[in-house]
């Protein structure tokens, strides 16, 4: 799935942005931004408790997404001149976020404790980064190309994962009964609540920057292969900051890495924007990708030490449905405003910093 989500990142980056006027795409990239948020807001409320009762139902989904990508991704390939491409992208960036939450309910269900819960997201995350920077490259080479190669690399990579999938657990569903008062009462602790917010400002950084750079690129020499090198850095950024968490998490409360990461990003963002330049862009893209990442892993530690009594698979899915929302929503604001890259940089070091502060007080 990571490696066809790399290939896929840059094949769109070329055809929905980098190859047609601004206004046109602007407007569709809204567009597939505004459609993409429907499953979140109407329809994983509905449909995902009764996916999470089905035995094997995240199993099951996972493998069907993989297909689904797949299959959407040759229809890609066939009318990637046609206006058909973009509902058509549309469905596979809904089926994107739908695997994102499924993998976060499976997680939790296939591994024996806390300490393996943890393992295991960090072994996902150096995953990501090193299939992101094995995939990126190539990708950005094929895409120079012909889109149709790019494009066909990425359902290879989501036909073999949906092949992966099975070998799954059949029973994976997340929760088999409604959240009790205890559950409940535990996920609304004030701690939790604050970390949720650091951990949305962290998403939200991570969506912006992608949009903005995607966007601001594109008026830029050579944007397709600068926007590629972005995304290998990213990833590399990504497999960085999953390697050194854990360990950062054995001298620092997560809280304090939390804060330490929106700090981080405050800083890299205030320099970049001071700085300019497509390199000071590729280095803070990089920076917030590395450092979402460590507070990912905070932010799971935090939620497995206060609710102990809460089915974490449903939360983790709730929290994970927030976080997608949350990208979503950031990058609808670098695509409508379309700001100067020194701006944008400015913009996410100063949001970074104002819940830096925020979270500290209101944590402390």
């Amino acid at each position: 799935m990571i490696a066809g989500e790399a290939a896929l990142a840059i094949s769109l980056a070329d055809s929905l942005f980098l190859s047609i006027s601004p206004d046109a795409a602007r407007s569709r990239v809204l567009l597939f931004l505004a459609i993409s948020l429907a499953p979140f807001a109407v329809l994983a409320p509905l449909i995902g408790p009764v996916i999470d009762r089905l035995p094997g139902g995240r199993r099951l989904t996972v493998v069907g997404v993989g297909v689904i990508r797949a299959v959407l991704l040759v229809a890609m390939m066939r009318w990637i001149n046609s206006l058909a491409l973009f509902p058509i992208a549309f469905a596979s960036l809904v089926a994107a976020k739908v695997y994102a939450v499924s993998r976060s309910a499976i997680v939790p269900t296939v591994v024996a404790s806390d300490e393996a819960l943890m393992a295991a997201n960090g072994r996902l995350g150096r995953l990501s980064g090193i299939v992101g920077f094995v995939v990126g490259a190539p990708a950005a080479l094929l895409q120079l190309v012909d889109t149709r190669l790019s494009l066909g690399l990425s359902a290879v990579c989501f036909s073999l994962a949906a092949i992966a999938a099975l070998a799954l657990p059949r029973h994976v569903a997340a929760a088999t009964k409604p959240a009790d008062s205890t559950e409940v009462e535990e996920l609304h602790r004030p701690v939790i609540r604050w970390a949720a917010f650091a951990m949305l400002v962290l998403r939200s950084s991570v969506g912006f920057m992608f949009f903005h750079m995607a966007f601001w690129l594109r008026d830029q020499k050579a944007g397709t292969a600068w926007f590629g090198l972005a995304v290998v850095v990213s990833s590399i950024a990504v497999f960085a900051a999953n390697s050194i968490g854990p360990l950062l998490r054995k001298r620092f409360a997560e809280r304090v890495l939390l804060d330490g990461s929106l700090i981080v990003v405050a800083v890299a963002g205030l320099v970049t924007g001071y700085a300019g330049g497509i390199t000071a862009g590729i280095v803070l893209i990089a920076v917030v990708n590395g450092t979402a990442a460590v507070g990912r892993l905070a932010f799971e530690a935090i939620v497995q030490a206060q609710a102990p009594d809460a089915n974490r698979a449903r939360a983790f899915v709730r929290f994970e449905t927030n976080n997608q929302i949350a990208w979503v929503v950031a990058g609808l604001v670098a695509v409508v405003f379309t700001f100067d890259g020194a701006i944008g940089f400015l913009l996410v070091g100063v949001a970074s910093g104002l819940a830096a502060a925020y979270y500290l007080y209101r944590s402390s």
